[in-house]
């Protein structure tokens, strides 16, 4: 694969930094309470949350444009858990709740959903390795 833009950013670990190569972005990182830590910072789970959502929604503007179906009011939101994988690890699960126009029904929302999953790159990159769910709210 020949990639179209490269992002770099460099982390000294979860209780750190994170900073980007341009410089953008630069985050103090911290344990969060629920894992021991002060949660004085932020933590890659919310920055994988951000992302993830952040690429859904512009998915989704994708897919639904195609099908010249207006989303422009809507908003995902994702949520990464971080638990032990039964084998001294740990893995992610991922729900992705998505706010979706009144006027597209359950049925056109379930289909922009599944439809968006597929070409989402986020998406692509945790399909099987992962569990993640979407859920119309």
């Amino acid at each position: 694969m020949s990639a179209m833009y490269t992002a770099i950013a460099t982390a000294s670990g979860r209780d750190g930094r994170a900073v980007t190569s341009d410089k953008k972005l630069d985050v103090t990182l911290a344990r969060p309470k629920e894992l021991g830590g002060d949660g004085a910072g932020t933590n890659p789970e919310q920055l994988f949350a951000a992302g993830y959502a952040a690429c859904f929604a512009s998915a989704l503007a994708g897919v639904a444009a195609k099908q010249d179906v207006d989303v422009a009011d809507a908003s995902i939101t994702a949520e990464v858990g971080l638990g032990p994988n039964g084998k001294g690890g740990f893995a992610l699960s991922v729900t992705l709740r998505a706010e979706l126009p009144d006027e597209i029904t359950p049925e056109k929302g379930r289909e922009l959903l599944e439809a968006t999953h597929q070409v989402c790159p986020y998406s692509n990159a945790t399909r099987g390795n992962i569990p993640v769910e979407l859920v119309i709210e």
